[in-house]
């Protein structure tokens, strides 16, 4: 149907005239053409038309809808060691495979209706504007938001419903499949960071040989490093916790430890220390016996192990937590609970 079989009664009304020709001569070479004859699309004449576009823009906005679902349900559902085999790609990871169709198709669906709606139902009348300088005058103000209004109005976004509820539905629920990749970031870490496998009773054994530690296995001026008991590098989360809970353990002379509760949670001059910088997290592990200081060598930061092991130099913010200790009934130094303070660099500005 074009707008020829139309009676002139039932055609749109033109918006704006199509602009000024001129004729071209010697003070004006370039010749404005002007624009061409507005011809009428079928949804400008058929409200029924209108109709099948406008069904045909929430089918598409649904359609992602549904395929957003489908990705959170494949990114739920389906294992992400399982392979499928897709013709000609070959075998290719099933839950790839799925994430990739349903968020393209999603992503796809959103932009082939806004467009279906645009070239159909909005207005497609071509106006000419004159060029106008950088600043914007009140007057010229006042026309972009009545272009706007006008615009808004041709959209007839207020009078298709059924597209614009679809379409908000399409955007509200495809931000979901960026909320659900955020799970990849891992469990939420709650209170671990807070605590480490440390607790009242286990042993301090040792990391060279693997057997729990005696107050006579530790010289004066040594330097030993410790782990809990029962953590093997075997484990799982082996990595995971020797980064919280990987110990120095040094023996002082009693006297020469200035700090109250360093002496208090001490055992017989032996003292024991977080191995994990507080800087950046970095091991320590040089000791200096004549001035019972430790240095970490990623960015020389210092510590006093007979003064509580606070820092006198270097970037580091705090002082190593310190772990109380004990000997058990067998004779072997034992922790007496957790660190008291967050292990690491910068905890305590973050918690």
């Amino acid at each position: 149907m074009s707008s020829q079989d139309i009676p002139e009664e039932n055609l749109p009304a033109e918006q704006d005239a199509h602009g000024a020709v001129s004729v071209a001569d010697e003070q004006n070479p370039f010749a404005d053409p002007g624009l061409p004859p507005h011809e009428h699309r079928v949804q400008d004449i058929d409200e029924r038309a209108a109709k099948r576009s406008e069904r045909v823009v929430a089918f598409l906005f649904t359609l992602s809808m549904l395929l957003t679902v489908g990705f959170i349900a494949s990114y739920v559902a389906i294992p992400a060691d399982k392979s499928i085999f897709v013709f000609p790609i070959g075998h290719i990871s099933a839950l790839n495979f799925a994430l990739g169709l349903t968020l393209g198709g999603a992503l796809f669906t959103i932009g082939a209706g806004a467009v279906h709606w645009a070239r159909t139902l909005m207005s497609d009348v071509e106006i000419a504007d004159e060029r106008h300088a950088i600043e914007a005058p009140p007057e010229v103000k006042a026309k972009v938001l009545a272009d706007f209004k006008q615009g808004a109005k041709e959209s007839a976004l207020g009078r298709r419903k059924l597209i614009r509820n679809t379409m908000f539905g399409a955007l509200a629920l495809f931000p979901l499949s960026g909320v659900m990749l955020l799970r990849d970031l891992g469990p939420l870490p709650g209170t671990k960071l807070r605590h480490t496998i440390w607790s009242k009773g286990k042993l301090l054994v040792n990391m060279n040989t693997n057997l729990p530690l005696r107050p006579s296995d530790v010289a004066v001026g040594s330097l030993t490093f410790a782990k809990p008991e029962g953590l093997e590098e075997t484990d799982e989360e082996f990595q995971t916790e020797i980064a919280k809970a990987a110990l120095m353990i040094v023996r002082l002379q009693p006297e020469n430890i200035k700090d109250k509760r360093e002496l208090e949670w001490a055992h017989e001059g032996i003292v024991a220390f977080s191995k994990i910088c507080t800087h950046v997290g970095c091991p320590i592990s040089l000791y200096e016996q004549q001035t019972h200081h430790v240095l970490c060598p990623c960015h020389q930061s210092t510590f006093d192990l007979s003064d509580g092991a606070r820092v006198i130099f270097g970037p580091a913010g705090h002082a190593l937590p310190q772990l109380r200790i004990g000997v058990s009934d067998e004779g072997y130094l034992e922790a007496l609970g957790d660190f008291e303070e967050p292990v690491g660099p910068a905890f305590w500005e973050r918690g």
